[in-house]
């Protein structure tokens, strides 16, 4: 049996005279049909057709088109992955139009070419099956270490290569970075790039817990520790044994936990609270902050020798504002991965929402962006997401000029370089043009091209 034969089509005609040629002509795929919009439903949740042939015009008011584009919405929302082609009038372009930005494939104009649908509709399996296979493999993937992490920016994708350096090394990683950068996800690739991948990945955020509650999560407690300890309960220490433990906001940990989790670094055994017995654990170390540990340490609110224990690898975090290209990226990823969740087919930013996520400088990092993404796809009514869907100002943060044209870009940088090689050798020309690696008739052709004196 062919591929075609096997995934299956849908033909959506009400005139049966014209359904039957249609059938016809596609006479090499499996085919089956409907004439109205309820009969198509049907038989879309009995088939499961992979590509869909369509009239617009359906009863009961075959003349109009909205129980065409009725069906179609209900297509989309029922499997985003079928393939629709709108069979439409000759002169009926702006509902093509609309139906392409509902969600289907393609559009062919009747009458027809016989030659010209079998075309189309095979593009469209041959499509639908590449969709089918890609995700067959990526669900059969072994899953990358930093596989959930999306960058472009040089200093973000150096900081990866360096979590996958020290990853398969015992050594203690600091993760230093603003609120929402990131840093638990390079945790967690950390921990699956590493050794210890099998074992448990546990993250506790120092900030979070009540100081009178961390000391037992930390380390577990013995029955009849205090009241209320019922039965033995191991701490977050012990239950990664064999892992990773993610200590989140250490610098908020309570100045007197910070010599007990310094024993425990040094020594590797723990006492539950309540026990006499050291237990050995075996357990790698991240932690992350956004603080400054060494001005915390010289105010005396973080013990020195536990920062310098800690951080026997340091990972600075760039901010999203920092990583170039980044917000425009993550922000297309996200409304991808949204529209999916909820079931918004072709949803896309315009070019004035590109420009406003680029000019914004996104306090709340990656964060940020994730949720007002999720909230522009659930509220967009449109299938373009705007800055006022996003909860951006246009005239604030669109109007800035983010121009990619090369010369301009090169004039500014060239500018920028020959102005601040003459200050350096106060306006001499000739140790100007040996600064910057050109011969002094350059440099006079390059100062008099930018308009420089």
């Amino acid at each position: 049996m062919t591929a075609e034969k096997s995934l299956g089509l849908l033909i959506v005609e009400d005139d049966l005279a014209l359904q039957k040629q249609i059938k016809w002509s596609l006479d090499r795929f499996e085919s089956v049909t409907a004439h109205d919009r309820d009969s198509a439903l049907v038989q879309l949740r009995r088939s499961a057709p992979a590509v869909v042939t369509m009239d617009l015009g359906l009863p009961p008011d075959p003349d109009a088109v909205s129980e065409g584009f009725a069906l179609l919405e209900q297509i989309m929302a029922a499997d985003p992955r079928v393939k629709v082609i709108v069979l439409t009038g000759q002169n009926d372009q702006a509902n093509a139009l609309r139906a392409i930005e509902l969600g289907a494939y393609d559009f062919l104009a009747k009458p027809f070419e016989p030659e010209m649908l079998n075309l189309i509709v095979e593009r469209a399996f041959r499509l639908f099956q590449l969709q089918a296979e890609n995700e067959r493999l990526r669900a059969f993937q072994q899953p990358d270490s930093l596989a959930g992490l999306i960058t472009r920016d040089p200093e973000m994708l150096r900081t990866c290569r360096t979590i996958e350096k020290v990853a398969n090394t015992n050594a203690t990683v600091m993760l230093l970075g603003e609120s929402g950068t990131g840093k638990e996800l390079l945790a967690r690739g950390l921990h699956q790039a590493s050794s210890r991948r099998n074992g448990k990945f546990v993250a506790i955020n120092c900030a979070a817990i009540p100081e009178n509650l961390l000391e037992s999560e930390l380390f577990g407690y013995e029955r009849g520790a205090f009241t209320g300890a019922t039965r033995q309960t191991l701490g977050k220490i012990e239950t990664a044994n064999g892992g990773t433990l993610m200590l989140d906001e250490i610098g908020d940990l309570p100045f007197s936990l910070q010599a007990k989790l310094l024993r425990f670094l040094q020594e590797r055994t723990i006492e539950r609270l309540g026990g006499r017995q050291e237990i050995a654990v075996d357990v790698r170390i991240v932690c992350a902050t956004h603080q400054d540990l060494l001005a915390l340490s010289q105010e005396k609110r973080f013990r020195e020798d536990l920062y310098y224990r800690l951080a026997e690898i340091v990972v600075n975090i760039p901010p999203l504002r920092a990583r170039v290209g980044d917000a425009t990226l993550l922000a297309h990823a996200f409304v991808r991965r949204f529209s999916q969740e909820h079931n918004r087919a072709s949803l896309s930013l315009t070019d004035s929402a590109v420009k406003a996520v680029e000019a914004y400088p996104w306090p709340g990092n990656i964060r940020e962006l994730e949720n007002r993404m999720k909230r522009a796809v659930i509220m967009a009514d449109a299938n373009l997401i705007t800055p006022a869907d996003i909860g951006l100002d246009a005239a604030s943060y669109g109007g800035v000029d983010t121009s990619l044209d090369l010369r301009l870009i090169r004039d500014n940088a060239e500018r920028g370089a020959v102005i601040a090689a003459l200050g350096r050798v106060n306006g001499n020309v000739v140790k100007a043009s040996e600064l910057l690696g050109v011969s002094r008739p350059t440099l006079y052709d390059l100062m008099h091209r930018l308009g420089l004196k």
